[in-house]
């Protein structure tokens, strides 16, 4: 039986929301007749969704997966990126003449706000889950990079793939990657060679934690994930999340700091009270909405 949708995400196009577990929200990217490629309009509305599920305290978990059993995401729609913002201007007499300058300042502009609405999953504050499955090229990984836990089916096919369309990865690849896996060696080869490799190679270097035979059976583990942690304090989870990704990006002895000016006031949460109550009573205890 299909899950429910999830109230007030009904207005999006190119994404489903749906609530298939209490407090779990699992999103997916819908454009299977496309292999969910992503045009400007896929990632403006992609921002916005991880920006409402941010401050949704109905949600205290998220699952990113694809629509369609062929793809995760293909990675940009390349046919609708040369129609459209500064890529469609550029070269020839559609830029109207503009000098390198101002050209370059569109298309930087153009590509901040790609980034930013990418972004935008790694800072909802809620920690998300992304479930790869099928092709999972360029964009794709740029997308699992932002979640906080990676899954995949064992028939994901992955590439960093930009350099075989002539440029660098600019969405966050070369930014994320280096930190999630141990091996600069391997990070270079993938994103200079531009080769595909596989889940059995992803789960190796530490890019993916588990890997499910199908994109069911990958889906339906990260939505248990999900479940596990929605009844858990989302004081602590979100905490958690946030502090990670701060010492991630920070000194040990700064972040040490700030973990304890976040704990000073997480400590007065009742949620520690409640979750020392039902580890010592033996009953599942329950929290507030954050």
């Amino acid at each position: 039986m299909a899950a429910p949708p999830l109230a007030g995400y009904s207005c999006y196009a190119h994404f489903v929301v749906t609530s298939p577990r209490p407090l779990v929200a699992h999103v997916e990217i819908n454009r299977p007749d496309k292999l969910n490629a992503f045009s400007r309009a896929v990632w403006l509305e992609f921002g916005r969704v991880f920006r409402q599920l941010s401050g949704d305290g109905g949600v205290r978990a998220v699952v990113l997966s694809g629509a369609g059993e062929r793809a995760f995401t293909a990675g940009l729609d390349v046919r609708a990126a040369s129609q459209e913002g500064p890529l469609a201007a550029t070269g020839g007499e559609g830029d109207g003449g503009r000098d390198a300058a101002r050209t370059a300042k569109a298309l930087r502009e153009h590509i901040e706000e790609f980034q930013g609405c990418i972004t935008e999953m790694e800072r909802c504050e809620k920690p998300v889950i992304c479930v790869l499955h099928g092709i999972s090229l360029g964009l794709a990984i740029d997308i699992a990079c932002c979640a906080d836990m990676r899954l995949c089916s064992s028939d994901t096919r992955f590439a960093v793939k930009e350099v075989d369309i002539g440029l660098a990865a600019d969405i966050g690849t070369l930014a994320r990657l280096p930190k999630i896996v141990g091996s600069t060696s391997w990070v270079k080869d993938v994103c200079l060679s531009a080769r595909d490799f596989s889940a059995s190679e992803a789960l190796a270097v530490g890019f993916v934690s588990q890997v499910h035979e199908g994109k069911g059976a990958a889906v339906e583990a990260g939505l248990a994930m999900a479940g596990g942690l929605a009844g858990k304090s989302p004081v602590a989870v979100q905490g958690t999340k946030e502090l990670l990704n701060y010492g991630r990006e920070h000194a040990t002895a700064d972040s040490l700091r700030y973990t304890t000016v976040w704990n000073s006031v997480a400590l007065q949460a009742g949620d520690v009270a409640a979750a020392m109550a039902g580890m010592f009573g033996k009953r599942r205890p329950t929290f507030e909405k954050l």
